[in-house]
């Protein structure tokens, strides 16, 4: 069984969060976010998030900016005019168009962790992510790290 992690850095401690990641055993985070720099990001922020896993977890770090939302996506969201049933189909179709997904080996996500910002992967693209992957490979068990 292939286990690929998820989680959302917004609403934790840094002390909590990365005993989090280190307590599944997360080896590799895999960053969907869009903007990976920002200053709201905190310990999430791309060159201390790096620095962070490699000396608390042993764990590694790539970007897929592919698997982020659009700015305008976002935008739409967070302002009310796209609902998330809208939102849900316009990802859907923007991964769609990017092949972003095609781009994903299986062995590659064993022990990863999809990361972005919501705390609750209720309506986040990173749930979106981890069911179509589990879609492709059934054999892909999804655990949301809250």
């Amino acid at each position: 069984m292939t286990t690929l992690y998820t989680i959302g850095f917004a609403g934790w401690g840094a002390e909590a969060f990365f005993e989090a990641l280190r307590d599944a055993g997360v080896r590799r985070i895999l960053d969907i976010r869009l903007n990976n720099t920002s200053q709201l990001a905190g310990f999430a922020k791309r060159d201390d998030l790096r620095y962070f896993l490699r000396e608390l977890c042993g764990a590694d770090y790539a970007h897929i900016p592919e698997l982020a939302p659009s700015k305008e996506l976002l935008k739409g969201y967070r302002d009310g005019t796209i609902d998330w049933t809208g939102y849900e189909a316009i990802y859907a179709e923007l991964v769609h168009e990017r092949q972003s997904l095609d781009r994903l080996v299986l062995h590659d996500l064993d022990g990863a962790c999809l990361l972005c910002s919501e705390h609750q992967p209720d309506q986040c693209h990173r749930r979106l992510v981890a069911e179509a992957l589990a879609e492709r490979w059934p054999a892909l068990q999804v655990v949301h790290l809250m």
